[in-house]
């Protein structure tokens, strides 16, 4: 479900301390019923486990491939347009307290880097020519007296090409990505047993 700006703006996550000047895109929430105040991390290992663009509905991997071909065509991609490149890596502004949280070189997110990983909340980061984009995940009350996940796209579209690539792929975002993604979310919190000791005993 999408949730005003105000939903992830009005929630003290620590992303707010050094991230000020990316825009909140959009804001979205999972149902995740039967979820406890302590298992985000069993909700990211979740979706670790079912991650990756081959385990996406046809409409969402034909988008991306779309996406890379037409990087490839107009140089969006290259290494010298990414993190580290055109833009200095968000992990560069952390406080010493969160730098060691998430290793930067591991891809079980990708094409997105990890940054920091917290008890309740964690980040990924992406850049290329047109945007500079977080994914802010994080675990928050629900309206039933559980716990939901909840995700927050912050970008810092590059110039005008980045205003307009944003302008063009809201339609597809909204129609086609976020229903996908909300369909593999709660579909990962639902299989989560399989992720612990015991977990045939879980129910939603």
């Amino acid at each position: 479900m999408r949730l005003p700006r105000t939903a992830h703006t009005g929630h003290p996550w620590r992303i707010h301390e050094f991230a000020r000047d990316f825009r909140v895109e959009d804001v979205w929430s999972y149902r995740t019923p039967g979820a406890g105040p302590d298992d985000f991390p069993l909700m990211l290992a979740a979706l670790a486990a079912g991650a990756g663009i081959d385990a996406q509905p046809l409409p969402v991997r034909f988008l991306f491939a779309v996406r890379w071909k037409l990087g490839a065509l107009f140089g969006w991609d290259r290494d010298r347009e990414s993190l580290g490149g055109r833009v200095r890596p968000l992990r560069e502004r952390l406080p010493d307290d969160l730098r060691a949280t998430a290793d930067p070189s591991c891809g079980e997110v990708a094409p997105f880097t990890p940054v920091y990983e917290l008890g309740d909340e964690c980040v990924r980061e992406l850049a290329n020519k047109t945007v500079h984009t977080l994914m802010h995940l994080g675990w928050a009350p629900s309206h039933d007296g559980g716990h939901e996940l909840r995700m927050a796209v912050l970008v810092k579209p590059n110039g005008r090409l980045g205003r307009l690539y944003m302008a063009l792929i809201a339609p597809f975002r909204y129609l086609i990505v976020y229903p996908a993604l909300t369909r593999d979310v709660e579909r990962a919190w639902r299989n989560r047993a399989r992720l612990v000791p015991g977990g045939a005993a879980l129910r939603s």
